[in-house]
């Protein structure tokens, strides 16, 4: 899984959402959902304004904590109306 430690790193640095919304140009909803780690996508160009606004390293803001479940290879989990289909047996 990816952790997200956007609202760790606002609140040491004391900023609001809105401040970091109108720093980097991206919409407060999407600072919102990053917040929240409810955010499912993220463009590389919307990390890269994040960490120049608040001056900080991609990996200080985002970390990969392995998943207890596998989720790849045998253990593939599909998405509910995506094309992927599992190998038959």
């Amino acid at each position: 899984m990816i952790k997200i430690h956007l609202s760790r790193i606002l609140g040491e640095r004391r900023w609001k959402q809105s401040k970091l919304a109108r720093e980097t140009g991206i919409r407060p909803g999407t600072i919102s959902d990053l917040y929240q780690e409810v955010a499912e996508r993220v463009s590389f160009d919307h990390l890269d304004k994040i960490c120049e606004a608040l001056d900080c390293d991609l990996s200080e803001l985002l970390e990969y904590i392995p998943n207890q479940q596998p989720r790849t290879g045998q253990n593939l989990i599909l998405e509910e109306h995506g094309n992927r289909r599992k190998k038959p047996n």
